[in-house]
């Protein structure tokens, strides 16, 4: 059987990037190996040299950071609280909030090595919106791209 565990990522500074996952978005560590540390949400940080190591030849398997062909993604029920915070934090955003063309509020960053970081509110909260705005489950289904049945099940949360 087949298992898919967790998604890993290379950083150069294991310390800075402990910090920003920890504090910024409040990951808990829930194995510390010094070279690889996962956190308990199922992300795990990998030292660049160590991982290099792994891979064996450099020139052969170069390991290259900032690429723009991937991301992280977080859900966030309180997204310009922690908007702000990151703001303060003085992280380099992509895009602050915006709406996603399925209605989504999301915003775009970096971490410290130049992933890409999504933050947006769970689809719950985008359906539940909607629907304060007086918008029919098949215009919420239509523009968000959602199942009848999670609209129905969304609303009923907010009620």
């Amino acid at each position: 059987m087949l298992k898919f565990v967790s998604p890993l990522i290379v950083v150069e500074d294991m310390a800075r990037s402990r910090q920003f996952y920890e504090q910024l978005f409040e990951q808990k560590v829930k194995f510390d190996f010094g070279v690889d540390v996962a956190f308990e949400g199922g992300l795990t940080i990998h030292l660049k040299s160590h991982f290099q190591s792994l891979l064996g030849d450099a020139t052969r398997y170069p390991i290259t950071l900032k690429t723009h062909n991937s991301e992280l993604y977080f859900d966030a029920t309180d997204i310009e609280s922690i908007y702000q915070r990151l703001q303060a934090a003085g992280v380099e955003f992509i895009e602050g909030i915006r709406e996603q063309p399925w209605g989504q509020r999301a915003m775009r960053l970096y971490d410290p090595d130049g992933h890409i970081l999504e933050i947006g509110e769970p689809m719950d909260i985008t359906v539940q919106r909607f629907h304060r705005q007086g918008w029919s489950i098949e215009r919420i289904a239509e523009k968000t791209g959602m199942p009848h049945e999670f609209i129905e099940g969304a609303i009923k949360e907010q009620t």
